[in-house]
């Protein structure tokens, strides 16, 4: 064998070496999309006697009007429809020649509900989600100062990273964004995730997530001090952070692009992390009753891209001594122990699960392989659950699939 040739089989087991574990990883999320597909095969149907009527969308989208995306209006309503989104909250970033808040998608659009909102910068960190959004003050105002305002004039705030905020304290905001898709995606090692999505990236890309998903831990903490103060009830979202800003694209000298290639499209963020809010039967979902059921907490945050959450529930039933009328509480409620009894937690999922319950941020029982779970409590208590799918192997270790809000025990 002639000197060329060995070098060139020399290299060729090289290369067969270093891609070698890009290709076994490849494998895993194989058999992890077919777990997912055999997950959502096999989910029960919901029951007719359901009172709430569910609708799933997204939260926390960016387009090019606030300068920190390179998307497009059209783009975003296209991705929605596609993904058979309800609903999309648009937080714009300000802008000084614009408000971008108010030029941004409101409406129904391609038979999704938009509503238009602002992502504040607050003076002592962190940011504010205000929506219906507002042109930002000259000044940057305290994170206090700015949820004040908007809930003094009946606008949903939501404190953004809140690891960004110096002091968190209970204030005049409704919710907590204690998931955010950029951030985790900090994680990423971009040395070996470079291969890793050009050995996925025309399979199942989107699966790629699970490499570097992790249980904000951080943020539940806080979310979770925040309502064990008692001050007033804060609930949890999940932002996507939708920017559509990372690619290659090579456009012609007439401005037609010949490469576009995103590694986020709008699509692909839309279809990682959802926010799935409950409405009573027969009420319409519009902007009124969007707003009111995330001002109220009523909802949970899933990441559907492991399995379609649809027909979670988490609700409380009051269980007197003596026989009286029961009262019943579903997510983002309040509930009283009445005197000498308990008070009945129950979550129901579509399929076989890990169902963790958490009192004020502590873990007080799981109940494994069942899609029906239980706990009897007669303590006070801000109760809420998480949900983990053991089923579908190591990528998702201890990583949620469902994080619901919390039902107030008083």
């Amino acid at each position: 064998m002639s000197r060329r040739k060995k070098i060139a089989l020399a290299l060729l087991a090289l290369l067969l070496l270093t891609q070698a574990p890009f290709a076994y990883r490849r494998y895993r999320l194989g058999r992890l999309g077919a777990a997912v597909d055999a997950l959502n095969s096999g989910r029960a149907a919901q029951t007719p006697e359901e009172q709430f009527e569910e609708f799933a969308g997204v939260f926390h989208v960016h387009s090019s009007l606030g300068g920190h995306s390179t998307g497009t209006l059209a783009e975003i309503v296209r991705a929605a429809r596609d993904e058979r989104l309800d609903f999309v909250v648009m937080t714009e970033h300000p802008s000084p020649q614009t408000d971008t808040s108010a030029a941004t998608l409101r409406g129904v659009h391609e038979g999704v509900l938009f509503l238009g909102g602002s992502e504040l910068v607050a003076g002592d960190g962190g940011r504010l989600f205000v929506v219906p959004g507002f042109a930002p003050p000259a000044q940057k105002p305290m994170l206090r100062e700015l949820a004040a305002r908007a809930r003094s004039e009946g606008r949903l705030a939501v404190v953004g990273y809140p690891e960004e905020v110096r002091d968190l304290a209970p204030g005049d905001y409704d919710g907590v964004e204690v998931y955010n898709l950029y951030t985790n995606s900090k994680r990423i090692n971009y040395a070996t995730f470079l291969f890793d999505g050009l050995w996925s990236y025309w399979g199942r890309p989107e699966l790629l997530f699970a490499r570097f998903y992790e249980r904000p831990g951080e943020n539940l903490n806080r979310w979770d001090s925040l309502n064990a103060a008692g001050a007033r009830r804060i609930y949890a979202f999940a932002g996507n952070d939708a920017h559509a800003n990372v690619g290659l694209s090579f456009q012609d000298q007439a401005g037609g692009k010949l490469i576009d290639l995103k590694l986020d499209p709008y699509e692909r963020s839309f279809r990682l992390v959802r926010t799935h809010v409950l409405l009573p039967k027969a009420t319409p979902l519009d902007e009124s009753s969007l707003l009111a059921a995330l001002r109220s907490g009523s909802g949970f945050i899933a990441f559907d891209l492991f399995g379609d959450p649809t027909g979670f529930r988490f609700e409380a039933t009051a269980e007197a001594v003596e026989a009286q009328a029961q009262a019943s509480a579903s997510m983002g409620g309040e509930i009283v122990i009445p005197p000498g009894g308990k008070v009945r937690l129950r979550a129901r999922t579509p399929v076989v699960c890990r169902t963790v319950f958490y009192r004020d941020g502590q873990a007080v029982q799981e109940v494994s392989d069942s899609s029906r779970a239980e706990l009897l409590v007669e303590r006070k208590g801000v109760y809420r659950v998480e949900v983990y799918l053991d089923q579908l192997g190591g990528l998702l270790e201890e990583k949620p699939w469902i994080i619901s809000n919390p039902i107030f025990v008083r």
